[in-house]
């Protein structure tokens, strides 16, 4: 193959199709307001807002942002408007920018994610709903992410709701994340984003105090993603789900990792706040890999890391591990 040919991007997550496998993730980019002028928003394979929650909610007390080496805590606690104000100001927005819209959710209660599921349901140019289960800086009940019960339980109860593609977004920090992989899927998820941010803190030392305001926050940032690369290739290699991989995204190298491990597609998030040109950047950087190994599609390199087959932990199943897809 010639070096100008332009390889194909595209990758099919579940029912959805979407131009390239880069996204931000929710949360992180405000829907692409600040940066529209900066690049063409178009060129991602999906939009995501922060997630929306059934009323308004002031946020959790400062100091919510704290800055580690390679890393970054938060503990916002999902402060917004409310699903109303998200329908008039929001996703006007998302529905211009041209790729594919998926509306993050949340809730607290099985009802609520079925009922914010319903009402997106009625909204046009929404193209998915990401269900945000595993919020780990919100002090109101336990992650829906941390049991495989609990998140069938919400799983199930949007797809009664809505017949939009569903993402189950799950947490990290858990003992066994196929098993709640495969009860999401079982459910009726359509694909799952793996994964969210891991519970962590910081102390003043000369306070001799927590420094965030709920003492205990959610780490992202280049810090956490040879840990999440690890939860997406067990999931790849134990389950046929698509995966969207979320964690530490700063580079078209990093984001190639993720879809060597299995993942269809990755998310930026903590990367954006430093450098707000990341996604266009990793997407013609993967495009850039796929033009010098002369392959034309980045489906084709999905997976390629992954054993033919595993035990469910993420090592080879067979003896010595050497059977490895090319």
């Amino acid at each position: 193959m010639e070096g100008g040919f332009q390889p194909d991007l595209s990758v099919r997550i579940g029912p959805l199709e979407l131009k390239a496998p880069v996204m931000p993730a929710s949360g992180c980019f405000n829907a692409g307001r600040e940066v529209a002028h900066a690049f063409d928003l178009g060129q991602m394979g999906a939009i995501i807002n922060k997630t929306v929650m059934p009323g308004y909610r002031p946020g959790n007390p400062p100091q919510r942002i704290l800055e580690r080496a390679s890393a970054m805590i938060n503990s916002v606690g999902l402060p917004g408007k409310g699903p109303e104000d998200f329908l008039n100001n929001q996703l006007p927005f998302m529905r211009s920018v041209g790729t594919r819209v998926i509306v993050s959710i949340g809730g607290l209660s099985e009802a609520d994610f079925a009922q914010l599921a319903a009402l997106m349901d009625e909204q046009p140019g929404i193209d998915g709903l990401e269900l945000d289960l595993s919020r780990p800086n919100h002090v109101e009940r336990e992650p829906f992410a941390l049991s495989a019960k609990l998140t069938a339980g919400v799983v199930r109860a949007v797809r009664r709701a809505t017949r939009l593609p569903v993402i189950a977004k799950l947490a990290p920090n858990v003992s066994d994340i196929v098993s709640i992989a495969a009860a999401a899927m079982e459910a009726g998820a359509d694909a799952l984003c793996v994964a969210n941010t891991y519970p962590a803190m910081g102390i003043d030392i000369e306070a001799r105090r927590p420094i965030l305001g709920m003492a205990t926050g959610g780490l992202s940032g280049p810090a956490v993603k040879p840990m999440t690369l690890r939860l997406v290739w067990q999931i790849a290699g134990a389950l046929d789900a698509p995966v969207i991989a979320c964690g530490g995204v700063s580079t078209a190298e990093d984001a190639l990792e993720y879809l060597l491990a299995g993942a269809k597609a990755v998310q930026v998030g903590t990367a954006n706040f430093s450098n707000p040109w990341t996604i266009p950047q990793v997407i013609d950087g993967i495009r850039e890999y796929l033009r010098r190994h002369d392959i034309a599609r980045v489906e084709s390199i999905i997976g390629a890391a992954q054993p033919f087959r595993t035990d469910g932990s993420g090592a080879p199943a067979q003896a010595g591990g050497t059977a490895w897809r090319a």
